[in-house]
């Protein structure tokens, strides 16, 4: 324990050089008391329980099981953390860049605000989930991915539709599509207790990021592990400010003002294994963020910005999961408390200085089960769930300072597996009911809401597949009761979802003809993995929201007007292959987007695009894994969006292409490894826009080292 220590208290005075007093430091020594505490407990049990010499040395095995993509009629897709750090992934944004039929809308720099939608429908049909467990966000219900790390994560999967899982919250049911961050379980050889992994990363623009890693088995029932981070960044990268759409006429080189960013993460996590199929995860997790807003670039003017955010977010939460042959059964509970704090202390400001400040709070609650009929010849089994949680949000606005939403979500799904064909089926009941302290009335949302797939398998790796699903979006807090002189009675926005697709997978060995003849190459061990997925899906949103501006810039009023129709396509193919030393990975994916407004026929905007979805993207990423240095490329191809409704040429953002490179090696250094791993992000220094007047980094590098022992 004493090593432990050590290399604690040489983390923190390391952060101590980097971070500015008070709050951070706090954290740090309060999570070591925490683990402390932790530790002399589990000690203790041991003491009281010895375990035999022989269960220590026995060889652990609890890999964590992340979904199919293959054979599952909902489309999946998982990155998982091997494939996460050859992509020099920070943040969950950064995960999902590759992803099929995913749209990031990006602010910029490491700080700018990153929020995903997919396939035409908004980011807040998404749901956002750690382990199965949804964050919440009732005030604008969309998810800042920016303010997630990817230190501790065993994989991230994005599921359409919904994931194929015996046991799922009715969240997860209830929404369009979800995307999950799910935790690393420590894995540890016979004999050992303690695992240790320190990094440091830096890069351009003043980025750098120190890491720290506790891993430790108290006993055979216990393990925990604890994930700090730093990361912080002044922001002021370079772009070019083009003066027309084109992009072809005047322009100027500026650089980017009042960008800084500041963050400090702390995650904890308790892995309980009381038998076999009968776990335990507890997870404490704590952020604190800064950020300048830079503000969009305006031509012609030098004005630096004044707007600043600060967030801090809490939550502990909870999972307990049973699982026997016929049964499963699984509890879920969490606890969060976020304050968010904007100021704009600039004299262009509509009210002089401008400041707003939300407290939110959420309790949660989920139980889940599922039953496998005792057939022979088939299968049939059952599944409910059901979700109960309680959201209060605070605001300093005084025309809305205290709203408070309860939901109950409640699901009864089926699933009839025959031969090679399989049915699947579930309705979700949607109940949401909010209370406003100035207001006597209170709005109620409920619903039903079906969703039905099939899937059927042709020989051993071409599967067909079909779903359908309705989801609905109950308005946020911000549309209902903030931002606007009055509430108004505002339909939820309904979706349709209907996708057709078909897979395919198959592994092969093969020789190289020889030089010789008909001799071949020794490729002994020489084996190959091929992969493809089509998917074919229309998506059609009812009662879209939209906002209008109000007096002036800062009351907005809602109203529901919008009919959206989205026709598309997602193909990912991806090829590896192994000869002697070397393994070679290719991987690849393309999306067609034709996401048009049809609210009002006649009007300027009927048949035109959705702001900011492209019609065509795609990307790809190549690995060569060998014994000298691993190599990497990385490229994402981006086509034209608009940035308003209405499609013209001044609205046009041009498309872009975004190449990266990376190298890796990993040296024997007792009694650890050191990984040495070098990039260059945006290589042809691309300058570009995700969001109008929001310019993205340009040609940039970073270097990390991680020593894990």
């Amino acid at each position: 324990m004493s090593i432990v220590v050590e290399h604690i208290v040489s983390f923190i005075v390391l952060l101590r050089r980097f971070i500015r007093p008070g709050s951070l430091l706090k954290t740090l020594l309060a999570s070591g008391v925490f683990f402390c505490f932790l530790s002399l407990s589990a000690q203790n049990t041991d003491t009281t329980r010895k375990v035999e010499k022989r269960l220590l040395d026995e060889v652990e095995v609890s890999a964590q099981r992340a979904p199919t993509e293959m054979r599952t009629a909902a489309p999946t897709q998982v990155v998982d953390i091997e494939k996460l750090e050859h992509l020099g992934a920070l943040q969950l944004s950064d995960a999902v860049k590759q992803m099929a039929g995913v749209t990031l809308k990006d602010y910029g720099g490491v700080g700018g605000i990153k929020t995903v939608s997919a396939r035409g429908l908004g980011s807040q049909f998404s749901a956002v989930t750690i382990d199965g467990i949804p964050i919440d966000d009732s005030q604008n219900g969309q998810v800042d991915l920016g303010r997630y790390a990817l230190g501790n994560a065993a994989y991230v999967s994005f599921s359409q539709g919904q994931e194929e899982s015996p046991l799922l919250s009715a969240r997860a049911y209830a929404a369009g599509n979800t995307l999950n961050l799910e935790t690393a379980e420590p894995q540890f050889w016979p004999g050992e207790r303690v695992k240790l992994k320190a990094g440091l990363e830096g890069g351009s623009f003043g980025f750098l990021s120190p890491t720290l890693q506790w891993e430790q088995r108290w006993s055979k029932l216990l393990k925990s592990s604890l994930w700090v981070n730093y990361l912080r960044s002044d922001g002021d990268y370079p772009f070019t400010l083009y003066y027309t759409a084109s992009h072809t006429d005047s322009s100027s080189v500026e650089r980017r003002k009042h960008s800084a960013v500041w963050m400090f993460t702390a995650d904890g996590n308790l892995f309980w294994n009381f038998s076999e199929g009968h776990t335990m995860l507890t997870k404490v997790h704590y952020l604190r963020g800064e950020h300048q807003l830079p503000g969009p670039v305006h031509y012609y003017s030098q004005a630096n910005s004044n707007e600043n955010t600060r967030e801090e977010a809490f939550f502990v939460q909870n999972r307990w999961r049973l699982e026997r042959e016929q049964w499963k059964v699984q509890v879920m509970s969490k606890f969060q408390s976020t304050y968010d704090f904007y100021e704009d202390s600039s004299s262009s400001s509509i009210t002089g200085y401008l400041f707003n400040e939300y407290r939110q709070r959420e309790g949660y609650l989920s139980a889940s089960a599922h039953y496998q009929l005792p057939t022979t010849g088939y299968q049939l089994s059952f599944d409910v769930a059901a979700d109960g949680g309680l959201s209060q949000l605070e605001s300093n606005l005084a025309q809305r300072n205290d709203v408070t939403r309860a939901k109950l979500l409640a699901v009864a799904a089926a699933q009839l597996r025959i031969s090679h064909f399989e049915l699947r089926g579930n309705v979700v009941l949607n109940n949401v009911r909010d209370h406003v302290a100035d207001l006597d009335t209170m709005p109620t949302f409920r619903r039903l809401t079906p969703f039905v797939s099939a899937m059927y398998t042709l020989g051993e790796g071409t599967t067909l597949r079909l779903f359908y699903k309705n989801t609905f979006r109950v308005p946020n807090f911000g549309e209902l009761y903030f931002f606007q002189s009055l509430p108004r009675n505002l339909r939820p926005e309904q979706a349709h979802q209907l996708n057709f697709g078909i897979t395919h997978a198959s592994q092969f060995s093969f020789l190289l003809p020889g030089s010789k003849g008909d001799t071949a190459c020794d490729l002994s061990g020489a084996n190959s993995q091929f992969s493809i997925t089509t998917d074919c899906y229309y998506n059609r949103v009812n009662d879209k929201i939209v906002a209008r501006p109000g007096h002036n810039m800062y009351y907005w009023s809602m109203e529901n007007l919008g009919i959206v129709d989205i026709l598309g396509l997602d193909a990912t193919a991806e090829y590896s292959f192994s000869i002697q030393q070397s393994t070679f990975n290719i991987h690849l994916n393309y999306s067609y987007q034709h996401a048009v407004d049809h609210s009002k026929p006649g009007s300027k905007v009927y048949g035109h695009q959705i702001i900011y979805t492209p019609r065509h993207s795609g990307g790809g990423s190549l690995r060569w894994e060998n014994e000298w240095v691993n190599l990497g490329a990385t490229a994402m191809v981006v086509g034209e969006r608009y940035s308003s409704p209405q499609n013209t040429d001044a609205n046009r953002l041009p498309a872009y292409w975004d190449l990266g490179l990376s190298a890796d090696r990993s040296f024997d250094i007792r009694p650890g490894t050191l990984t040495l791993r070098v990039a260059v992000l945006n290589l042809l220094d691309t300058q570009y826009e995700v969001v109008r007047s929001y310019p993205m980094m340009g040609r940039n590098w970073r270097i990390a080292l991680t020593y894990e022992f």
